[in-house]
């Protein structure tokens, strides 16, 4: 045997992380000894992804953050067949689910800090951009009194918000782990920022402040017995009158984020997200997590894709903020301050990762660490998946190969 080689042996490495990735290694290598992983992979994710399609088209299947998270990481298990360890779904995704919920559970703390919500604030902003409330002269002109066909469109837009973000976070997790933590981080820091808005300066949305009067809302209540009315003509609101170009369209601001599931007959999806909206923080606005998210989306990707996906991504973005101005979900300086939330989010990560990797490398015994650690990552996930594929793979070549990486 020469200098070169590497005498075979199954004896774990020294490291801790090296005896890990050995112990998934020998278990996946039995079960792959004794059942087809690959097919029992691609029965699963069928299976899995009919079971979706029967859940949504018998509209039973809730868009709240949870069950769209325990969904996916369902699909990432039964994607991960055959190819990584099971457990390592739970060991990703559990932080990652329990951080959302602990944000989802805060973000009602402004009204228990009994902080005064900001109903002047972006109407005045708009105006002073504008001259005029968007939202009032969108819909002025835009709406009919029925929904037309491109506000299927733009109500889809608006309902994917709760799906699209973890939707691309698991395709990055299957794809590339390190670009999927690098993106969770991101989601995570805007999410936690947003918060600190809404805390700091609560303030109503366009449909809840064409309910209201200056009169209503003198003291900065966050939730006034005017939000609760329904929608119809309200003298001296705080958005003005809607003076509609199109006949029989209402002459009033209505939040017709769900709107377009009518068009297409299925009303209950609406009654859905409606009911969503309902038990949601009413009075949120500032910054809009909607347009920041997206935004983050595309910043995120836009070195990551070709052209075709940067078109998507950003396309995605500029259409939410239609989408969110024109339904009087939101104000336009509410779409400029989650724009800018998420170019701060990307400034700030994109430094500390840089900083944290030098600080990484200026230890010998952290690079020799993570050299180690780096070597058994590729030896063993290229033996995994050849082992499991039911290839063939030299153990002196794999160190070798390990060696020149």
């Amino acid at each position: 045997m020469t200098e070169t080689q590497t005498p075979k042996t199954d004896a774990p490495p020294s490291s801790w992380y090296s005896r890990l990735r050995f112990a998934e290694f020998k278990v996946a290598r039995l079960g792959a000894e004794r059942f087809n992983l690959v097919l029992i992979r691609r029965l699963t994710v069928t299976i899995w992804a009919l079971t979706i399609v029967v859940l949504l088209a018998t509209r039973t299947m809730s868009f709240g953050r949870s069950y769209v998270l325990v969904a996916v990481a369902i699909g990432l298990a039964a994607a991960s067949i055959g190819r990584r360890n099971l457990l390592s779904v739970i060991r990703d995704w559990l932080p990652f689910g329990v951080l959302l919920t602990v944000y989802d559970s805060t973000r009602g703390i402004a009204a228990f800090l009994g902080m005064p919500t900001r109903w002047h604030l972006a109407v005045d902003a708009d105006r002073w951009m504008f001259g005029v409330v968007p939202t009032v002269w969108l819909q002025a002109h835009l709406k009919l009194a029925e929904a037309q066909w491109w506000e299927v469109f733009t109500s889809f837009v608006y309902m994917s918000y709760f799906v699209v973000p973890y939707a691309v976070a698991g395709f990055l997790w299957l794809r590339d782990r390190d670009q999927w933590r690098k993106f969770t981080l991101r989601l995570i820091s805007i999410f936690f920022l947003g918060l600190i808005g809404y805390v700091m300066v609560p303030a109503a949305p366009p449909w809840a402040a064409a309910k209201c009067t200056s009169v209503e809302v003198v003291d900065g209540p966050a939730f006034p017995t005017c939000i609760t009315t329904p929608e119809q003509v309200v003298p001296n609101n705080l958005l003005g009158q809607v003076v509609p170009v199109h006949d029989g369209a209402a002459p009033y601001v209505e939040r017709i984020s769900s709107r377009g599931w009518e068009a297409l007959h299925i009303g209950p999806v609406r009654d859905v997200i409606e009911v969503g909206q309902d038990k949601s923080n009413q009075v949120a606005a500032i910054p809009s997590l909607h347009a920041g998210v997206t935004a983050l989306l595309a910043m995120f990707m836009w070195g990551r894709t070709r052209a075709l996906g940067r078109t998507i991504f950003t396309g995605y973005a500029l259409v939410m903020g239609f989408t969110l101005v024109y339904s009087a979900e939101h104000y336009v300086i509410d779409l400029i301050l989650g724009w800018s939330l998420a170019a701060l989010v990307m400034v700030i990560c994109n430094y500390g990762e840089k900083a944290w990797y030098r600080r990484k490398g200026r230890g010998p015994a952290d690079v020799a660490e993570a050299a180690e650690m780096e070597s058994a990552t590729v030896s063993f996930s290229r033996r995994d998946q050849a082992a499991l594929e039911g290839v063939h793979v030299d153990p002196v070549a794999g160190a070798e190969a390990a060696r020149d990486r």
